[in-house]
């Protein structure tokens, strides 16, 4: 976790602690910890582990989100452009891979499109991708079927967030090239994905 302003954590744990009406003392003990550990967390000396967040997110009745500055809703969804537009922005992610698959008749029965994230292929965040999306699927089936309450899926989402938030990505826009460029990379592709480059 180590793209975060420990201090600025530290200030909002101090600031919910003293609304819940607790000492450090108190806090330090609810959550087992020693009096000097609540004091460098909160004067920002020392990294927090995610464990942690998410301990004193639930004594504080905050989210871990909030205690890492980590701002979730920033860009509303009012329209189905601004779903495409955050799809295009994944586009442009490095370090995540994705293919899109399209199905559809007379060549399928069905007419299904979906994105899909190998998580073996040589990318930073590939496997990140997968497993949170196997995670996602499970906390989602366990909703669906009331096994769980939106609470606890709530809860599960914000955990998720704070755990990824640390995993800085970069966002690049696509190459600008010349038009014999094009073509010369055109024609090795080509040549590697047609011509027996892939057995």
């Amino acid at each position: 976790m180590d793209t975060f302003d420990y201090s600025a954590i530290g200030q909002r744990i101090k600031v919910l602690r003293k609304r819940k009406g607790l000492s450090q003392t108190e806090l330090a003990n609810i959550m087992g910890k020693s009096l000097r550990t609540l004091q460098k967390y909160e004067t920002g000396e020392i990294e927090i582990s995610i464990a942690v967040v998410n301990q004193l997110a639930d004594i504080l009745d905050t989210t871990p989100t909030f205690l890492l500055g980590y701002e979730a809703d920033t860009a509303p969804i009012r329209s189905l452009a601004d779903v495409m537009g955050f799809l295009f922005k994944l586009e442009q992610v490095t370090g995540v891979k994705f293919d899109i698959d399209v199905k559809r008749p007379p060549r399928s029965k069905d007419w299904k499109c979906s994105i899909t994230f190998n998580g073996k292929a040589d990318t930073d965040f590939n496997t990140d991708m997968c497993l949170f999306l196997e995670d996602w699927e499970n906390e989602r089936a366990a909703l669906r079927s009331y096994q769980s309450t939106v609470k606890a899926y709530k809860k599960w989402q914000n955990q998720a967030l704070a755990y990824y938030s640390a995993s800085a990505v970069e966002c690049v826009e696509p190459e600008d090239i010349s038009e014999e460029e094009r073509i010369e990379r055109r024609n090795a592709y080509m040549s590697e994905h047609h011509d027996g480059g892939e057995n």
